[in-house]
């Protein structure tokens, strides 16, 4: 549980961070932001109100984490207790240098000092990186004698955030509790935040866990073969559903539970093996689950069986009750249903 009702903001930077692929300056401030009180109430709904704190993250690096830059200077920013320009302008300098994509558009880089959060019942401080890159047209309407003028202004709409990142001050030897926002990209050029500035990886706790079995699982379903069309995927996967919702998992008695059969068993256990290398994940023997995980990341399509354009059938369980069949006179496939009642 993370809360910030009582989180002030004890510092502020800005910087703006242009694209280097484009040759967009970097501008420096060579001071902290000083503003009032009101100010920093607004800024800190603007900062902190967009964000999920379902799915967390931690700081990686695949030798060290010293070598994260960004872990380095939070870690020299903790250590003082409070941001100073140095800092912050090595941030701005980092991200400059991973702004090489065409599309990442040029924007105000904010780096600012956040105290008294609570996260897990823990009251620890946090830095926030946050970068606008969106601006919205506002009117602005004054009195002008006997009638009013209009001024059109572009601006910062504090109700939508494009990025952010806090960075809680707990776990340090984990990589520290990271919680992001991304609101504009979505395509490759998404990565240069998550994955050249910031370098995160999902943070091994039970919410992440249980979605990457969920999507382990549907990766190996997938790739079975289907030459008895997809009742048994589908039952595949609403086991591993059920599975899941158990308050915690085993691997192996999970396995046994979805797949019975010991050649499947096997041969899942081995996939899951090369499933965590490629995507550099880890996914323990046993974990304690999350039902906000499952319901997150619904089987979809894995359970729903698409014939031509005219039926879908959705499959919740009972897969004893329906069978699957060829028609030699109408050269078609066909499924039968079984059922006691129609609702």
């Amino acid at each position: 549980m993370i809360q910030f009702n009582n989180a002030e903001i004890q510092a502020i930077a800005l910087h703006k961070v242009g694209n280097k692929y484009i040759d967009e300056p970097l501008v420096l401030s060579k001071n902290l932001v000083d503003t009032d009180d009101l100010t920093k109430e607004i800024l800190s709904r603007y900062f902190l109100s967009k964000f999920n704190f379902v799915e967390l993250y931690v700081l990686s690096h695949q030798i060290d984490l010293k070598y994260n830059e960004v872990y380095s200077i939070a870690d020299r920013i903790f250590k003082k207790g409070s941001i100073c320009i140095s800092d912050t302008i090595d941030l701005a300098k980092h991200l400059y240098e991973q702004s090489v994509h065409p599309k990442i558009k040029g924007g105000e880089f904010y780096i600012v000092y956040f105290e008294d959060c609570i996260i897990d019942e823990k009251r620890v401080n946090a830095i926030g990186l946050f970068k606008s890159e969106n601006k919205d047209t506002f009117l602005k309407i004054y009195p002008k004698g006997d009638s009013f003028e209009i001024e059109s202004e572009k601006g910062i709409n504090i109700n939508r955030l494009d990025k952010g990142c806090l960075i809680f001050n707990v776990e340090k030897e984990k990589g520290y509790v990271v919680a992001i926002v991304d609101n504009v990209n979505k395509g490759s050029e998404a990565k240069y935040w998550t994955e050249d500035f910031l370098h995160i990886r999902s943070r091994k706790d039970s919410f992440n866990q249980t979605q990457n079995m969920l999507s382990l699982c549907k990766s190996f379903v997938s790739q079975l073969p289907s030459d008895n069309g997809k009742v048994e995927k589908a039952t595949y996967m609403n086991r591993s559903v059920e599975a899941l919702k158990e308050e915690s998992v085993n691997v192996e008695t999970f396995a046994e539970q979805v797949f019975e059969t010991p050649e499947l068993v096997s041969e899942f256990k081995q996939y899951k093996e090369s499933y965590q290398k490629e995507r550099d994940i880890e996914i323990d023997d046993s974990f304690a689950t999350a039902s906000n995980a499952i319901k997150r990341r619904a089987t979809g399509t894995m359970t729903t069986i698409k014939l031509d354009k005219n039926f879908d059938i959705n499959i919740h369980g009972g897969e004893q009750y329906i069978k699957r069949g060829y028609d030699e006179k109408r050269k078609m496939h066909y499924y039968q249903l079984f059922f006691k009642e129609e609702k």
